[in-house]
């Protein structure tokens, strides 16, 4: 697994705080609909991902497109994107290709979502609320760079930046994880359910970030499914 390097808590001048904390049982409330905000995740890989999953917990009642995690390079903005253009509809992108997995509309509460994506034979991997999707094909011997940006509520057109509003999150994010490797199954439903995970590049429990406009850190209102 590969080492993250993570930057100690410092104030970042007037437009948010550098800060690194367990957010166990804490959201990320985007308040706004649309929204110029963010928030930011610090981390420095040391090597280039053949192998990654990423999770997140959303609440929200948007029903236009919106994204939920980007993670751009220089070189792809479109590098890790988990956006959801419609509400029975998420697209998962690598490497600036994407495919899409057909769900539910939801009811209204907490969605739990993971992706996973291995380079050797190209497999995307899906799970919502701990059910795993039908496998798809993506990107077959790609590799994911470094040098990252990584946001929460924004989809970068640009390296770090190139916002349209209207693909903006509004509503509630928590239990933010990115891995190099892809989950078990086992590790899949533990996920969904908050239960022991192996260590993670950036994980919810120790999240380095910050916060870039009207987003604020708030306790869960009511508990997601399995948490």
């Amino acid at each position: 697994m590969g080492h993250l390097q993570l930057w100690l808590p410092v104030l970042a001048g007037l437009t948010g705080i550098l800060a690194q904390e367990d957010l166990y049982r804490k959201v990320f409330v985007f308040r706004k609909d649309p929204s110029d905000a963010y928030v930011v995740l610090r981390a420095q890989l040391e090597q280039p991902l053949h192998n990654f999953t990423v999770c997140l917990r959303s609440y929200t009642d948007l029903s236009r497109p919106h994204s939920l995690f980007s993670y751009a390079t220089k070189a792809q903005d479109n590098e890790i994107l988990l956006f959801k253009p419609k509400p029975e509809e998420y697209r998962f992108y690598v490497g600036g290709k994407f495919v899409t997995f057909r769900v539910p509309e939801g009811r209204r509460d907490w969605e739990h979502v993971c992706a996973s994506w291995e380079s050797a034979t190209g497999i995307a991997e899906f799970w919502l609320n701990g059910k795993p999707w039908p496998r798809k094909g993506l990107q077959r011997g790609y590799t994911v760079g470094t040098t990252a940006a990584i946001l929460l509520g924004q989809d970068q057109d640009s390296f770090g930046g190139g916002f349209d509003l209207y693909n903006s999150f509004s509503g509630e994010l928590t239990d933010v994880y990115l891995w190099d490797t892809g989950l078990s199954p086992d590790k899949m439903r533990a996920a969904f359910l908050s239960l022991r995970l192996p260590p993670a590049l950036l994980a919810w429990k120790s999240l380095s970030y910050e916060v870039k406009g009207d987003v604020v850190v708030k306790p869960r209102l009511r508990e997601a499914l399995g948490s």
